[in-house]
């Protein structure tokens, strides 16, 4: 999608960006962004552009092809990358937990969980960290006597 917006008011303009970082997009640089496409980014990008246009804004979807496998490996490389920083993140945190209170051992575990299942919306290429950052949190899970609630053991 490349898309423009107003510069003021600022507000719409982060509030793009957020989203647009909540779907695990790559920027390719300012005002271009790239998902591997399927149904549902599909679906996503077109309420953001949506959105864009409500702002004063204009945006274009693209259906694009590389056409060099090495570029294609690169954003594939930057996608899974982005992806396991933020799995990285999760599992330092569940590993810093260890001795927390009860109560707020089952808060952590709860709220790693759910930010688990936030990153694996937008993980289009698993990279290994991911295993790590679900191991990391079930264990602590195990730790406080925690069953798995939330279906964070489901494959996928």
């Amino acid at each position: 999608m490349s898309y423009r917006m107003p510069r003021e008011p600022s507000t719409p303009r982060i509030a793009v960006w957020r989203k647009l970082r909540r779907l695990g997009v790559a920027q390719l640089c300012d005002g271009l962004v790239a998902l591997p496409s399927d149904a549902r980014t599909q679906e996503q990008l077109e309420w953001v552009a949506e959105e864009i246009a409500e702002a004063g804004g204009a945006s274009t979807l693209w259906r694009a092809q590389l056409v060099s496998a090495a570029e294609q490996r690169r954003l594939v490389e930057d996608l899974a990358r982005m992806r396991a920083a933020e799995y990285l993140t999760i599992r330092g945190r569940a590993e810093a937990a260890n001795n927390l209170p009860g109560a707020e051992l089952v808060r952590v575990v709860r709220a790693l969980r759910a930010e688990l299942q936030r990153v694996r919306r937008r993980d289009y290429f698993p990279p290994t960290e991911r295993d790590a950052a679900k191991a990391a949190v079930e264990a602590l899970a195990r730790s406080a006597s925690i069953g798995d609630a939330a279906g964070v053991g489901a494959s996928s």
